[in-house]
Formats: structure tokens, C-alpha cells, sequence
């Protein structure tokens, strides 16, 4: 009976030592990441001209530290690395470098601007570090067969103008589309996405106008496309341009169908300057709630974001979307995480990014889902038109997705 005693506490010792082993097995580390922590890094214009998006780096901050609170991802705290690049492209590259090779992040995450990501691009795919959720929506950054450690958040541009060309072939079939842009890979990549998503019917392009950043004025590119006959005006550009040729149409007495791109849709920004009164009217599109929104005030996500916003940043404004932006993509990197587990390598960290499937964030529009594969790394893909009224947007029609390639 000893013997027998024995050798059963033998083989159960050996079977805690087999799943012990086992477990310890299972769990991946790459330089960043351990038991206790994963660290991460994240450049910001704290300073500068573009310091109005310092508050996605507050907000985010806030957010890791709520997560923290609540127990961490899988037990690990997030240790968020922040620097002030400025919104400078050669600062970026400083900062991204003490980053890696000084404080030894797992990952970037959120670097703001599309100067600041091209800056580090290749420099981030060299090493084989992930550039992870990146603040841009310039179709470069959505290119896993070139640059597959890198994968944007923002809807990107091309998307953006496909959905835009799929509500003219079904709204203004006949529309003469005259097209201001900003000379840049921006505004190219808004132009290029309209003429891909109306094909055979990029001849309804009548004008194309670009405008350089150091213009002063987008004046005489409006007259000139009025003078093209168009009845369709297609506004790719940056509030400050967007709030111009908005006057501009007024002063003419121009009445147009409207369409301005999502960048320039903030009322504060640009609809305010313009004149409220005479942005009536305009057309755009979006992905998420506002929380200025009246028909959101019972909605679950918002209640929580402005439950967050209480506790973990009170001095932020509730209703700067900005802050809501920042707020969903830090829920997308906990998600991500989440499916990483307990391998915390680079490689599975981008795996698990470019594999997320049926994803509703808590401040999406209703009927929004985030999935992404390994070829197409588009996280946001899906939007929804909107009007403005007069005091604010007004959500219509259905959710319209950009189905063409993800390049």
C-alpha cells in the first residue's frame, strides 16, 4: 500500500512539474514585456502649433492608468512612455529611437501625424518593431506586403473617398464633381479614392484644384471651379482651407451638394469659423458617437466614457471628440492585448492586430465592426454619412463600407 502511496504522489508531482513547465512554456517575452509589465511608447506634440492633440496622449494615459487600476491585461500593468516630439518629423525620429534602443519598448503605439509616422517607418520595419494603431490615415500605412510591421487606426483616405464615391453613384448620379485638395499625400490619396470607387464613371470629375499648405487663401481655386460648371464640390482639405472655401462659396452665392472629408468635419475647428449658418447644409461622414450627440446621452459606451472622463482626466472636455478618439483607440490596444495572452512577442503582437474579427468598440456608431487580416490592415473601414444642421451633425442613411483593394 506504500509503494502504491508513493508512487501515486510520484506521478502527481510529475504531472504539476509536466503543467508547470508547460506553462512557463507558453508564456513569450520579447525585450518589453514580462510578468509584471508590458511597456510601451508613444510619441505626442505636447509643444507646438498641433499641441491640440496633446490630448490624445492625456487621454490615453488617463486610460492605461483605469486599466492598471482595474488589475492590468492578464495581470500585466501598462507602462506608457511618452515624449514631446513637437509635431517635428526629425524630433519624432529622435524620440522613437530613445525609445527603442533607451527605454526598450515592446512597441510604438499612436504616434500622432502622418509626417511623424513616415519619418520612423522604416526605420521601426527595419528593426522588426511593430507601429502599432498609428495616428494617420495616409494609405502608406496600411501596406502589409511592404511595410508589415506597421498598421494604421484612422479610417484611411482612399477608404474614406471610395465610401464618399459610393453615396454619389447612389444619390447624385448625375453630379458634375468638381474636386480642391490639398497638395499632399493626403489630399492625392482623398482624390484617388473617389476616382477608384466611381470606376467607369470617373468622368464625372469635371475640375480637379489643389492648394498648397502655404497658400494663403483657396479663393480663386473655388472661382475657378464654379466657373467649370460644377454641382458637386468635393472639399479635400485641413479645417483652416475647409473654413475658407466655405466663406468663399458663400460670398458667391454658390450652392452646391457639399462634401467635406472627415478631417475637416470638426464644428470647432472649422464649421465655427466658417460661420455655423452658412455650413448648413454640408455633407460629410463618421465612424464614432459624438458625445455632444443629444441621442446618445442613455448609451451605455458614452456613459462610461464620461464615467472615465470624471475619474481619470476631469480637467479634459467631455465633448472634444478628440478625446473620445484617443479614448477608442486605447480600448482597441487593450483588445489587442487581450488576444495576445501570454505571448507578448513583437511578431504575435502585430499577428493579433492583423486578426481581429468582429469588433464592436463601446463609441462606434451601431453596426460597426473592427476586423482586419493579414492582408488587409485597414481598422476602420466602415462609416456612416452625416448633415450638418445648423448647430450640429446629424447621422443618415446606412453603414457604407469600403470594399475595394486595401492597398
Amino acid at each position: 500500500m506504500n509503494n502504491r502511496r508513493a508512487f501515486l504522489a510520484a506521478t502527481a508531482a510529475f504531472a504539476v512539474a509536466v503543467s508547470t513547465s508547460q506553462a512557463l512554456a507558453q508564456k513569450k517575452y520579447d525585450t518589453g514585456a514580462s510578468d509584471t509589465e508590458i511597456k510601451i511608447g508613444q510619441t505626442v506634440p505636447f509643444s507646438g502649433a498641433y499641441s491640440v492633440y496633446a490630448n490624445i496622449g492625456k487621454t490615453q494615459a488617463a486610460y492605461f492608468k483605469m486599466i492598471n487600476d482595474q488589475g492590468g491585461i492578464n495581470g500585466r500593468k501598462i507602462n506608457l512612455i511618452q515624449y514631446d516630439d513637437a509635431y517635428s518629423p526629425p524630433k519624432t525620429v529622435e524620440q522613437v529611437r530613445k525609445l527603442v534602443e533607451g527605454d526598450e519598448v515592446l512597441f510604438t503605439f499612436q504616434l500622432i501625424g502622418t509626417a511623424a509616422n513616415a519619418a520612423v517607418q522604416k526605420y521601426l520595419n527595419g528593426k522588426k518593431i511593430p507601429q502599432l494603431l498609428a495616428s494617420t490615415g495616409a494609405a502608406r500605412f496600411n501596406d502589409p506586403q511592404n511595410y508589415p510591421w506597421t498598421i494604421a487606426y484612422n479610417p484611411n483616405y482612399v477608404s474614406e473617398g471610395r465610401i464618399y464615391a459610393k453615396y454619389i453613384l447612389a444619390n447624385h448620379p448625375n453630379a458634375k464633381i468638381g474636386v480642391l485638395y490639398q497638395n499632399d499625400d493626403m489630399g492625392r490619396d482623398y482624390l484617388a479614392g473617389l476616382k477608384s470607387g466611381l470606376g467607369d464613371k470617373a468622368s464625372m470629375i469635371v475640375g480637379e484644384v489643389s492648394y498648397e499648405v502655404t497658400d494663403p487663401t483657396v479663393d480663386s481655386q473655388v472661382v475657378k471651379l464654379k466657373s467649370m460648371g460644377v454641382d458637386l464640390f468635393y472639399n479635400a482639405s485641413t479645417p483652416k482651407f475647409a473654413a475658407q472655401a466655405i466663406k468663399k462659396l458663400a460670398d458667391l452665392g454658390w450652392t452646391p451638394v457639399h462634401i467635406l472629408d472627415i478631417n475637416a468635419s470638426p464644428v470647432s475647428a472649422t464649421l465655427k469659423p466658417a460661420g455655423l449658418d452658412i455650413s448648413k447644409g454640408i455633407i460629410s461622414t463618421n465612424y464614432g458617437k459624438d458625445p455632444g450627440d443629444p441621442q446618445w446621452k442613455d448609451d451605455p459606451g458614452v456613459k462610461a466614457f464620461f464615467a472615465f472622463m470624471d475619474k481619470y482626466f476631469p480637467e479634459g472636455d467631455k465633448l472634444n471628440t478628440i478625446n473620445t478618439y484617443a479614448y477608442s483607440v486605447a480600448e482597441l490596444l487593450v483588445q489587442v492585448l487581450k488576444q495576445c495572452g501570454d505571448d507578448l512577442t513583437r511578431e504575435n503582437v502585430m499577428k493579433q492586430a492583423a486578426n481581429i474579427k468582429g469588433y464592436a468598440p463601446s463609441l462606434a456608431l451601431p453596426g460597426i465592426k473592427i476586423n482586419t487580416g493579414p492582408n488587409d490592415y485597414r481598422v476602420n473601414k466602415q462609416m456612416q454619412m452625416m448633415k450638418f444642421n445648423g448647430e450640429r451633425w446629424e447621422l443618415f442613411g446606412p453603414i457604407i463600407e469600403d470594399t475595394g483593394p486595401s492597398g
